[in-house]
Formats: structure tokens, C-alpha cells, sequence
């Protein structure tokens, strides 16, 4: 059977704002029916870049439009896709002046050098069609300007899919924590907060930093791989980020259809269909 799992990063980045609580989770639902409906029809690879284009596009969540500003006043954008049944990961790094870097990761799927940067990066999305976009909001200038969100940097969205072959597939997107070092890399386009092969699927969200530390996705996967259910690898691979306070969040799903989410801080904001729709709340 079919399976879906999305994130939009971690609550703190909305406070206690009961509103852009109750936004995020009609909007993760939504976003999850959609893409559920859209699984049944196409595989792994092509729904996650489908679902994690549609959570690019939404100004709530810190990826694609309305990504955060770091400290030199630009946006750059990251994202990557991992096909389970070819092992094949493609991703793009601090990419600027584009609408969904998901699609242009999923169009690097196809090419020798699959992982790009900055101006390689930009140029490949030229190339292939991605016209220019400005991905920033009057929200996130104001939020730069006022540096309002000094402690709300933890966004990122994903999806993990289960097709209807038994194919998996996560991709992973982000806008970055704001105010960061121009060119800071993530997590996000690397194989530690985004990987899949055929046992497990895992898309992460939390700080870039702990979980290229803990080399999480791909450790999580591993894990199962070597025999652990999805919640065991998760669990163990948890509290080894504890030895460092580390913030992380994670989606995932097996080739056996275990589906499962943790966060070590409360908490991520996540969806998921599995014969029917669970939020969170």
C-alpha cells in the first residue's frame, strides 16, 4: 500500500501563535491529501518533488517562497532528492533567485556532477528552464530587519513517500536558519538530513549542524537496513544526539510500510497518509 509522510520544519518558528498553528496543520493537511492522491499515479521520486514543491511554494514553511535572509541580506536556497531504488542522491546548495530548488535537484537525478552550488547551481537551473524568482516575503525583510527571529531558525520541509511498487523516496528542503554566514551548507542537500535507499526513506529538519554531526538520515537508515524497525533506529540514533543536546526532527518510512516520526524538541510539525490523514497538534 501507498504511503506518505511530509514535515514542515519545527513549531518554534510560529511561537504560541494559536493561528499560524492552526494555518500550518490545514495546510500540511491539504498538502498531504494532495500528494497522497497524486501517489497513487506516479512513483516515489515524482511525489516527493511533488509534495515538497507544493510546501516550497507556501509562505508558512521556510523553504522555497518565503525562506529566511541571512546575514548579508540575500536568500539561498537548498535542497535535495534521494531515489531508494537507484541510491542516486542530487541536491543543490545555496542556490539563489529560484522558485522550487527541489525540481532543479530532481532534474540533477539525470546528470554525472549531481550535486551543485552557488553559481553552477544557478546556472544549471537556468539552463534547463527555472526562470528567476525572488523568494522573499515583506514578513521575512521585516523579520530581517528587526532580527525578530533571532531564535526561530529551524525550518525545513520534507517528504517521504512509499509508492505503489514498493519504491521509496524522501526530498528535503530548506531556506536556512536566517542570519547565517553567506553560504552556511545545511543539512538539507547533503546525505544526512535527506536519504533513501530500498529498506527506509528518512527526511530531517532541526539544526543543520547536529545532524550532519550525527550523520542522522543516512545512520537511521543503516540501522534498518542492519535489522532495526524504523522507531529502534530512530530511538538509538536520538539518543546519541543527546550527548550533545542535539535538535533534530525526522520522518521516515520502510520498505514494509512502518511509518514513524520523533523529534528530540518538541516539536516538528508534520502529516501523514496512511489509509487515512493524521496531523499534528
Amino acid at each position: 500500500m501507498a504511503k506518505l509522510i511530509i514535515h514542515g520544519g519545527f513549531f518554534s518558528e510560529s511561537g504560541t501563535n494559536n493561528d499560524i498553528k492552526k494555518a500550518k496543520q490545514n495546510a500540511l493537511s491539504q498538502i498531504v491529501i494532495e500528494s497522497y492522491q497524486y501517489l497513487k499515479n506516479h512513483t516515489a521520486v515524482q511525489t516527493v518533488v511533488f509534495a515538497v514543491s507544493l510546501l516550497e511554494d507556501n509562505e508558512l514553511f521556510n523553504a522555497g517562497f518565503g525562506s529566511q535572509i541571512q546575514s548579508d541580506g540575500k536568500i539561498r536556497l537548498s535542497a535535495s532528492i534521494m531515489d531508494g531504488k537507484t541510491k542516486k542522491f542530487a541536491g543543490v546548495i545555496n542556490i539563489q533567485d529560484v522558485k522550487n530548488p527541489v525540481q532543479i535537484a530532481e532534474k540533477l537525478l539525470a546528470a554525472q556532477d549531481s550535486v551543485l552550488s552557488g553559481e553552477g547551481a544557478l546556472a544549471f537551473a537556468r539552463k534547463n528552464g527555472f526562470v528567476n524568482f525572488n523568494p522573499e516575503t515583506k514578513e521575512r525583510r521585516q523579520g530581517y530587519q528587526d532580527k525578530l527571529e533571532q531564535l526561530s531558525r529551524k525550518g525545513t520541509v520534507g517528504c517521504v513517500a512509499l509508492d505503489a511498487s514498493g519504491y521509496l523516496a524522501a526530498a528535503t528542503s530548506t531556506g536556512g536558519k536566517g542570519f547565517e554566514m553567506p553560504c552556511r551548507v545545511s543539512d538539507s542537500a547533503t546525505v544526512a538530513g535527506n536519504y533513501a535507499t530500498q529498506d527506509a526513506a528518512i527526511s530531517c529538519t532541526g539544526v543543520g549542524e547536529d545532524i550532519v554531526s550525527a550523520a542522522l538520515a543516512a545512520k537511521i537508515v543503516t540501522r534498518v537496513a542492519d535489522g532495526f524497525s524504523l522507531k529502534d533506529a530512530s530511538d538509538k540514533s536520538f539518543m546519541e544526539l543527546e550527548t550533545y543536546d542535539g535538535f533534530a526532527g525526522i520522518i521516515g518510512i520502510t520498505a514494509q510500510g512502518e511509518i514513524h516520526h520523533c523529534d528530540s524538541h518538541p516539536y516538528m510539525v508534520w502529516a501523514s497518509f496512511d489509509s487515512k490523514l493524521e496531523v499534528f497538534d
